[in-house]
């Protein structure tokens, strides 16, 4: 035990030792919340506690495999064996298929993943005639999942007035009646859903109260990891193993509660002591990550929250740098700045390219830093997700665009050709392939003149297939008539991939609605760069076509060497990095449009600023954009409010010039988003896009912007000031009038040829 004392400081150690009565750990960001929980088991099997008696519950299969390898290390592999230590669920799955008789389970019930999951409710939506389109399989199973960990069984689900209200404003009246066939379905199955493991534990000691006894008393000390991040469900069962006076112990930091859209309550932890009224608080306040600047502007960040139990946390480390701001004048302009910055950090600090993040609040800002960094043959990775253009949603899109501009394109076609879905099944699809290969086509070909290749379809399928040829045939018609970004809105509303993303609003679709207007924000912009260098009025979608095509092939290398991670501000969470860029500060995408009506979910998305800056040891920079290509408009950003709230003893603005902070009352009011608790924080679409999948007013603007011409007066060596490359120096000018041109080579974004016609600049 001596040697466990000495190995921590005396906050760790009061943690670990304390044993006597409930006990609540707040542990800052990087204050060896692991080193403390692993410790605290291995100090009371020292002290004689059966490793039996001991529940220890985390959220992460990672979580508790290192615990349980950590404890391991201290005293020995065998008293491991015997602990009660794991996931939430894979703890109280070995509980219910113990007790699984008192339920009326066998107990070898099958335990249904996902996908399981979204079969049954595919297979009871069809067996109702109910519209697919309407009610997927991802949504209702949301929507069951919010359900069970809120612990609303399907009779109370069907009864509640307010939540039928909810589920017909959304289309989907019927739900209820899902859930009830499910449940039903399930325990018909001897099955039980992730969620049920929770829930039918929840019931197990709740209506049986010799069991519940039996547990309460086996459980002599129960740890609770991430206390923060605990939803209705786990808090509920804690409470049944519980009384006011049991050795009870959950680590967690208030400060990081971010999970408030999976139905995480950050008031579990802020209300302990009410529970427990005799509840020691230990606070664990040393930083041993960051240097003292990040810690100190991280305080200063989170001090602006009501909703808190105070704390200092403070860093013994090195002095460091100041956190520093990078405005920019475009999300463009700020992925090159940061592209700039991660090559000096590389070269000049020595800092590996796996010790240097960017962290982003919606998964779509990542093609933009992706383009950035591809361009300057920086190697990075995408952490949990896909790059930007190995998105389903965006090839999907990609392929119409490839198939027509080359309706001989095998890939495009095979991936498109029943997508939306249009009824040609695979059947089809393979006699199409078959004609095709038999008598050296395309598929194409096969499918235009299905009969001149000794194909007969039924007359349904050969309506569905010309159907498919027509639509193609149109849009190829338009290539060289059109913009580009026009021709794209028309293939995602008119293919009906639109009325796909806008049919509900579950999390993955509002994340690929995000992707899909990203890629259109980035046609867009192409064609203004095309624009102001050559003058041209049609910009073809083979233009874009062309560049994307060298970006999808220079997509990341799986192997081993380092590379810049990329990643949203909460998959980042327990990770950390030397440097670390916390990307597009600007208000109504951090913090999000909700928050500025909701006080709650402002102080989230605070948490989550808090999360992003702790994540960093050596460096700290803070960057956003004054513009930014969104439904395929060029919008004016106004930087984030959070930006303000950083104390400025520890910042740093490298470009001065370009910050500005508008008052807290400046800006255009949107309208109140209804039903706050179901729409995850990611989402800025208005709700009648998402009720009425009307195509928004967004997504119908067309047409290149009226053009200044600015070019009066103009000379070499002047300074100017473009919209989106920021600051320039004039080289050389050349010709006169409409053609009159200037080379002009800009700070980050390298030399540019711009026709002044349509050049967006002021002179400094």
């Amino acid at each position: 035990m001596s040697d466990i004392q000495e190995q921590l400081n005396s906050a760790q150690w009061e943690a670990v030792s304390y044993n006597a009565g409930p006990s609540l750990v707040i542990a800052g960001a990087g204050s060896g919340k692991t080193r403390v929980l692993t410790y605290k088991i291995a100090y009371l099997i020292e002290s004689g506690i059966a490793p039996w008696n001991i529940l220890a519950l985390t959220f992460t299969n990672k979580a508790a495999r290192e615990m349980n390898s950590r404890i391991a290390s201290v005293v020995g592999s065998e008293a491991t064996r015997w602990l009660w230590a794991g996931t939430f669920h894979s703890i109280f799955s070995r509980i219910l298929r113990q007790e699984a008789d008192y339920i009326g389970y066998s107990h070898d019930f099958t335990i249904y993943d996902s996908a399981d999951s979204r079969s049954l409710i595919k297979t009871i939506v069809k067996e109702n005639g109910l519209d697919d389109k309407l009610y997927k399989p991802a949504t209702i199973a949301a929507r069951i999942s919010e359900a069970k960990n809120a612990l609303i069984l399907p009779d109370t689900y069907c009864s509640d007035p307010q939540i039928y209200k909810r589920d017909q404003m959304d289309g989907i009246p019927k739900a209820g009646s899902i859930y009830t066939t499910y449940n039903q379905r399930c325990r018909a199955a001897m099955a039980m859903d992730f969620d049920d493991l929770l829930l039918n534990t929840f019931l197990l000691l709740r209506d049986n109260e010799e069991i519940c006894s039996k547990y309460r008393e086996r459980f002599q000390y129960i740890l609770v990891d991430e206390y923060q991040d605990t939803n209705m469900a786990q808090h509920r069962i804690i409470n049944l193993l519980t009384t006011s006076k049991s050795r009870i112990c959950v680590v967690g930091d208030d400060a990081q509660s971010i999970y408030g859209f999976r139905g995480a309550r950050i008031d579990y932890i802020l209300n302990f002591q009410e529970q427990y009224a005799n509840a020691k608080i230990i606070k664990l306040e040393r930083n041993y990550r960051s240097t003292q600047m990040i810690v100190e502007a991280a305080n200063s960040i989170i001090s602006h929250n009501t909703g808190q139990i105070p704390k200092k946390v403070y860093s013994e480390a090195e002095k460091g740098e100041p956190i520093k701001i990078f405005p920019a004048y475009s999300d463009k302009d700020e992925s090159v700045k940061i592209t700039g910055e991660i090559r000096r950090l590389h070269r000049r600090e020595e800092i590996s390219y796996d010790e240097i993040a960017l962290l982003y609040r919606t998964n779509a800002q990542s093609r933009s830093l992706e383009e950035a960094l591809s361009e300057a043959g920086i190697p990075y990775r995408i952490y949990g997700g896909l790059s930007f253009y190995q998105r389903k949603e965006i090839k999907d899109i990609i392929a119409y665009f490839r198939l027509i501009s080359n309706p001989h394109d095998e890939e495009a076609f095979k991936r498109i050709i029943n997508y939306p879905t249009r009824g040609i099944g695979a059947t089809t699809l393979k006699k199409i392939q078959l004609a095709a290969l038999e008598n050296g086509v395309s598929m194409w070909e096969t499918a235009v003149s299905p009969e001149e290749y000794g194909l007969a379809f039924n007359r349904g399928t050969s309506a569905k297939i010309e159907a498919f040829v027509t639509l193609i045939r149109d849009f190829a018609g338009e290539l060289s008539r059109i913009n580009g970004y026009d021709l794209a809105l028309r293939i995602i509303r008119e293919s009906g991939i639109m009325t796909e993303f806008m049919a509900d609003n579950s999390a993955e679709n509002l994340s690929r609605r995000e992707n899909v207007e990203e890629l259109l924000g980035a046609i867009k912009a192409n064609e203004q760069e095309i624009l102001e260098e050559t003058g041209r009025e049609i910009i073809p979608l083979t233009d874009y076509l062309s560049q994307v095509s060298l970006l999808t092939d220079a997509d990341q290398r799986e192997d081993d060497s380092p590379k810049v991670t990329l990643m949203t501000i909460h998959a980042a969470k327990g990770l950390e990095f030397d440097a670390v860029f916390v990307t597009g500060l600007e208000k109504d995408l951090f913090p999000n449009a909700n928050a500025v009506y909701y006080p709650r979910e402002m102080e989230e998305e605070r948490r989550l600023f808090y999360v992003a800056v702790t994540r960093a040891k050596r460096f700290c920079y803070l960057t956003y954009a004054k513009s930014r290509y969104r439904y395929g408009k060029m919008e004016f950003a106004t930087p984030s409010p959070f930006l303000e709230e950083v104390d400025k003893r520890y910042i740093l603005h490298p470009d001065s010039s370009l910050i500005h902070f508008p008052s807290a009352s400046s800006g255009i009011a949107r309208p109140r988003l209804s039903s706050p608790r179901l729409r995850p924080l990611e989402t800025h679409v208005s709700t009648s896009m998402l009720k009425t999948s009307v195509v928004p007013s967004a997504f119908l603007s067309s047409s290149h912007e009226n053009m200044t011409d600015t070019s009066d007066g103009l000379s070499v060596s002047d300074i100017i000031e473009h919209e989106r490359f920021g600051i320039g120096t004039v080289l050389a000018l050349e010709g006169v009038g409409d053609s009159a041109k200037a080379t002009v080579e800009f700070k980050d974004a390298g030399t540019k040829k711009l026709l002044l016609k349509f050049a967006k600049f002021t002179k400094k």
